[in-house]
């Protein structure tokens, strides 16, 4: 079972209402896992849920996925169910429906996504199970990409970028990065976090009049303006997270910086492609509205990733069961 609760109610942007915002799906969440009984689940949110405000809510949402069976009594408030449940857990007892539970934050551009989007993650095996299990080790990295911006230059290669245009962008990750510079010789770093240009180079300038017809949702948006504190993304990086605001996204994550400075807004799937959605995958209503669904969304990419290493265990584990069982026969 996978799934997102809202997260409203612990979004940096929102109210921080946590347990007392009626957008709170957590009890719900739980209350389908404990019906459905699945072998394993995986649970997305945002990484404010892990600050420090919530540390307590957040140790009883992970206790109570751990032990679903263990309802709260009506005459108890959450933190008194809390202390049950942490009893429980330091018993070490398990009866009836029991999970192993991890808990982490991921880093989307570690795992191949051309976006610095973190996110946590809750993922819970059966306890019956026994599975050994552990999150996707990264892939890719910053210092790899800066290694192939400013050490070997394959990156500029790659996209056959002249020297006259790439050379302000290079003054400026330098300065950014000075600090991390010598570290970048004699190291290996792995695969390099993919950037904005290497999600959107082979899509046509919006404002050409032909790009519509040839791409879904690529329509250009007018109207982008960058001011303090609302500085968008660099092509020659991973973008910012796109979001999903109801006012507005006051960071310009969803506006793109161009070598020259100049700025506009992605696309419609210019952000697809940052959220590793296929092309022929298409986004109905408003601009706004799209990017509103986009802002919400898992990049596709980092889900199959995940849950595919979910799959994978069970099916090892279904596997290894057969032969225990063809054995014993």
């Amino acid at each position: 079972m996978a799934g997102g609760p809202p997260c409203q109610p612990f979004s940096l942007g929102g109210k921080h209402g946590a347990f007392a915002d009626k957008r709170d799906m957590f009890p719900t969440t739980i209350d389908v896992i404990r019906k459905v009984k699945p072998k394993a689940f995986l649970i997305e949110n945002v990484k404010g849920l892990t600050r420090i405000k919530f540390y307590n809510y957040l140790e009883y949402i992970k206790l109570q996925l751990e032990f679903p069976d263990l309802l709260i009594d009506n005459d108890e408030d959450w933190l008194t169910h809390l202390s049950r449940l942490q009893k429980e857990h330091t018993s070490e007892r398990r009866f009836g429906l029991t999970y192993d539970v991890l808990a982490t934050v991921l880093n989307a551009a570690d795992l191949g996504v051309p976006q610095l989007r973190q996110r946590f993650f809750i993922v819970g095996f059966r306890h019956d199970l026994h599975a050994r299990w552990h999150f996707p080790i990264p892939t890719h990295s910053k210092l790899g990409l800066l290694h192939d911006l400013l050490v070997t230059g394959s990156y500029w290669d790659r996209h056959a970028v002249p020297r006259k245009i790439h050379s302000l962008a290079l003054k400026r990750i330098r300065n950014i990065h000075k600090s991390t510079l010598p570290s970048l010789y004699d190291q290996t770093f792995g695969k390099p976090w993919l950037t904005v240009r290497d999600a959107l180079h082979d899509l046509p300038d919006p404002r050409d009049k032909d790009a519509s017809t040839r791409y879904q949702n690529h329509v250009f948006q007018p109207g982008a303006k960058s001011y303090p504190g609302h500085t968008g993304s660099p092509l020659d990086w991973p973008s910012k997270t796109l979001k999903a605001g109801d006012h507005g996204v006051p960071g310009g994550e969803n506006m793109l910086v161009l070598p020259s400075g100049e700025v506009r807004y992605f696309t419609v799937r210019e952000s697809a492609r940052l959220q590793t959605f296929p092309d022929g995958y298409v986004f109905h209503g408003s601009w706004t509205e799209a990017m509103r669904q986009l802002g919400n969304a898992v990049p596709v990419s980092l889900g199959r990733i995940i849950a595919g290493s979910i799959a994978l265990k069970l099916l090892e584990i279904q596997e290894t069961n057969l032969k225990t069982e063809k054995k014993a026969a």
